[in-house]
């Protein structure tokens, strides 16, 4: 028999590796999400460069919780044991029994102490995806300013959000402008488990490109207004255009291409005509409504929004202050201190280094925005488009994505 080379070791590619790093792929589309891993040692290795060091027990204990709770996010949402909706599978019982972290890793390359079907390996690289996204939710550092950064992005709104003595609803600024508005609605914090799906489906598997954390939604009478308070958010500085993210921008409430070629019509009627403000508004705003897209299709933006959702989508970024609370009180304490210098205590205190506790922290944060008109409203909320059919679909596609290897080996379809 003709002996292989040993030289070839070193010209051999690991291609879904290559995928994910040179063509786009996500890891949580590759097989079983790792590199090759054959013993304890280079999953030791994996995880330092990773970040984890699992020889410290906290650490280990971390990762192993992780573990845990992805098993029960996993029959939760996924499994029909959870979700009525969810695949018609179970646990392998080997997986309940896993004591030591290194162990899920071996399992999910083929190289385990237990001798495993294939079906079982795929299941421990369902579990690594399911704890990778955990992890990545968990680990956005500026998860602990969520309170100050709804805050700071909200007050941005509400200074031009007013309601007159019959409770009616308007956006105004203090030059008079005025737009009616039939609704303002905040969007409320996701949940975690939330968080964890929707990062399970989006190919940017990574907190920091959630962008609909915080994130408003305002509803006019008309198209018309609709468009009226885009140009008011964006004079009152509330929206500002340079800090606008242009690939989640998405209209699909006015063809603006359409309309911007017939308005000028109307400009100089108005004009040779001397029309009166309400009798432009109604011929404007009718000229609106006729400038209605085509089609509403998602695909490059959002493959879980219905065809008939009309609204338009923007994503600003906002940079948020935060001062941290800690300096000013340390600072109270070292006034005290500095009056009994003799005092060890005082001592200690006195000669602490804090150059390296922020006393401010800037950085920019992003949020949505949604506008719509009313009638378009009614229709996004009702049937296909309703949002309960959204996260549906949402959760679906997090399921077959990262079941997909499973269902593909005993050959299941899921619709």
């Amino acid at each position: 028999m003709t002996q292989r080379p040993s030289y070839l070791d070193e010209y051999t590619f690991n291609w879904e590796a290559l995928d994910v790093v040179c063509s786009g792929k996500s890891s949580l589309d590759a097989k079983n999400y790792l590199t090759e891993l054959y013993d304890k040692n280079q999953v030791t290795n994996f995880l330092a460069g990773y970040g984890f060091n699992i020889t410290d027990p906290v650490e280990n204990a971390e990762l192993f919780g992780i573990f845990q709770e992805a098993l029960q996010f996993i029959k939760r949402y996924f499994l029909i044991e959870g979700n009525p909706e969810g695949l018609d599978l179970k646990v392998p019982n080997y997986l309940y029994s896993i004591t030591n972290i290194s162990e899920l890793f071996l399992s999910a390359t083929g190289n385990s102490n237990f001798k495993l079907k294939t079906e079982e390996s795929l299941w421990a690289g369902v579990i690594l995806k399911v704890m990778h996204t955990i992890l990545h939710a968990d680990k956005d550092l500026r998860a602990r300013y969520f309170s100050t950064v709804q805050q700071q992005i909200f007050d941005r709104f509400y200074k031009f959000i007013l309601r007159d003595d019959e409770n009616r609803l308007f956006l105004k600024n203090e030059s008079g402008t005025t737009i009616p508005l039939y609704d303002f609605q905040t969007k409320a914090k996701k949940t975690r488990d939330s968080i964890i799906i929707k990062l399970l489906h989006k190919q940017e598997n990574v907190a920091e490109e959630l962008f609909d954390r915080i994130g408003v939604r305002i509803i006019t009478y008309n198209k018309l207004d609709a468009l009226r308070v885009i140009k008011f958010l964006h004079k009152n500085y509330v929206i500002m255009i340079n800090n606008i993210k242009p690939s989640r921008s998405q209209n699909t409430l006015v063809d603006l291409k359409l309309l911007r070629k017939n308005i000028f019509g109307l400009y100089k009627m108005a004009i040779r005509s001397q029309l009166p403000e309400d009798d432009f508004y109604q011929r404007l705003n009718n000229l609106i409504s006729e400038s209605y897209p085509k089609s509403a299709h998602h695909s490059d933006k959002n493959l879980h929004s219905s065809d008939v959702y009309r609204a338009i989508h923007v994503t600003g970024r906002q940079l948020i202050k935060y001062r941290n609370p800690f300096m000013s009180s340390f600072n109270e304490v070292r006034k005290q201190a500095l009056k009994d210098k003799e005092n060890p205590l005082s001592q200690s205190l006195l000669s602490l280094d804090t150059s390296a506790i922020s006393r401010d922290v800037r950085f920019f944060y992003p949020f949505e925005v949604q506008i719509t008109d009313y009638e378009s409203h009614l229709q996004n909320t009702q049937g296909e488009a309703s949002h309960n059919d959204y996260k549906r679909s949402q959760l679906r596609s997090a399921m077959k994505r990262i079941f997909k290897p499973i269902l593909e080996l005993k050959e299941l379809r899921v619709d």
